[in-house]
């Protein structure tokens, strides 16, 4: 993983460092430190083939750390430990979820911070198993910056899905999720009402502006004061194809990662329950010059600076 992680060497002095010179490849969890990012990749999109989507996002991992390995380093404490690529064999799906979910919920027992590269968005129940292994007393909140509810109820002899992951994290128990991005042209009418069901709440795509911006925080600190533990995943096709070409299931009218949607996350990002954060459903065949990889890594990275 070597090759991956390099960029422009500026000096070994901390005020040069940039995030390659930070990465420590790392196989024993015992080494962990309280707030250390840990990163998995989950090199898997056996989710979306059993979702009629469009494979590649098995490829995503090392394209994000590809786009991420040159970023400065800001936080002078700032430490980054790659536990490497999981992989989905013979397409079991859940071997690889729960493989995931292990590995997560022993990082997060050492104090951890979580960040796992998808990947497609099956990486959202593994991720949420994760955490709930780790703190299974404790209610954990989930923020979905997503253009779908991915709350499809699984086909009979198909199985889980990259559609299916909220739908199963609700049978086992009340869910507390906060949907951010919904498209009303992604998601079928079985879909709202399967969110209104679960109670499932939701902020649609054109709801996201600048003169909204109190009531979007409202929503969020509402979800975050009723939880101790908070989860963010972000799927890729919720922003606009023009600045994320490689993803599944492109949106001709996404969101932008403009000032409005970056105050939002980084309001969410600010919150001390925070524990766990992915990106998923970044596809390397589909993009162009890396626009959304590169997207994926300056997100992870917003988490890194704060």
């Amino acid at each position: 993983m070597n090759n991956i992680w390099h960029g422009r060497l500026d000096g070994e002095e901390l005020l040069f460092h940039r995030i390659f010179q930070r990465v420590k490849e790392e196989k024993n969890y015992d080494l962990i430190s309280t707030k250390d990012f840990v990163l998995h990749g989950f090199a898997v999109d056996e989710g979306v083939r059993r979702n009629k989507g469009k494979e590649g996002a098995k490829d995503a991992p090392d394209m994000i750390r590809k786009n991420m390995a040159n970023f400065p380093v800001i936080r002078p404490d700032f430490t980054l430990l790659d536990f490497g690529n999981i992989i989905c064999e013979g397409q079991n799906l859940e071997e690889a979820q729960n493989n995931l979910a292990k590995r997560v919920s022993k990082v997060l027992l050492k104090n951890g911070r979580s960040v796992v590269f998808g990947g497609g968005h099956e990486v959202t129940y593994a991720h949420y198993l994760g955490v709930k292994t780790a703190f299974p007393e404790q209610k954990i909140g989930i923020i979905n910056i997503d253009a779908h509810f991915d709350n499809r109820e699984p086909e009979n002899g198909v199985g889980a899905s990259s559609g299916t992951g909220f739908w199963q994290i609700a049978q086992e128990g009340p869910i507390s999720s906060l949907h951010i991005g919904i498209q009303r042209n992604s998601n079928t009418l079985k879909l709202f009402d399967t969110a209104h069901q679960y109670g499932m709440k939701y902020i649609l795509s054109d709801e996201i502006f600048f003169e909204n911006l109190p009531s979007v925080y409202q929503r969020i600190n509402d979800l975050a004061e009723s939880v101790d533990y908070l989860y963010l995943t972000i799927c890729m096709d919720v922003f606009n194809v023009s600045i994320a070409p490689g993803v599944s299931a492109s949106a001709y009218n996404g969101i932008f990662a403009d000032a409005a949607f970056m105050h939002l996350y980084k309001h969410i990002l600010k919150s001390e329950k925070l524990v766990a954060l992915d990106v998923a459903e970044v596809n390397p065949i589909y993009d162009i010059q890396d626009r959304t990889a590169r997207l994926a890594a300056t997100l992870v990275n917003e988490w890194f600076m704060i």
